[in-house]
């Protein structure tokens, strides 16, 4: 006989599960989506087990929904999460997260010297390299990448 041990998680009945994060993002994914505030459910899952990425991370967030913006904000950081909105228990829609063509407002620019580092502007950017991560700052055309990557607070 076979004996397995198992960690059994409470299914949520309405909210949102962030799965197949990259380990080294799922505190990240935390931070830019201000969840350490967040005062209902949340569930963190870290290194766990994943034939898709080897390790992965998961979190489940109860009674809370993402908009584009903060789902633009998880793929930047984790760019194939799944997305998972869950209603009365159920799966109400699944999809990978994915990076935008532009970003707009949240993202900090690297270069010190831009405008919006210098004055109230919001940012604009162009995403010119999906795989690599990529950012052209639409006034200084300065690029930002994964390594110099800032949200803004």
């Amino acid at each position: 006989m076979e004996n397995k041990k198992e960690m059994v998680v409470s299914a949520i009945e309405n909210g949102t599960v962030i799965d197949h994060l990259p380990t080294e993002s799922v505190y990240q994914v935390i931070r830019i989506l201000g969840l350490e505030r967040y005062t209902d459910e949340v569930l963190i899952g870290n290194h766990l087990n994943s034939g898709k990425l080897g390790r992965k991370g998961i979190i489940k967030i109860k009674n809370k929904h993402f908009n584009k913006e903060e789902i633009s904000k998880i793929a930047l950081v984790a760019p194939y999460a799944s997305i998972i909105d869950i209603e009365d228990y159920k799966v109400a829609s699944k999809f990978n997260a994915e990076i935008p063509d532009h970003v707009e407002n949240f993202v900090r620019c690297a270069n010190p010297k831009c405008i919006t580092n210098a004055e109230v502007v919001p940012t604009r950017f162009d995403v010119v390299d999906k795989e690599n991560l990529k950012l052209r700052c639409h006034y200084c055309e300065k690029f930002t990448t994964k390594e110099t990557l800032k949200f803004s607070e």
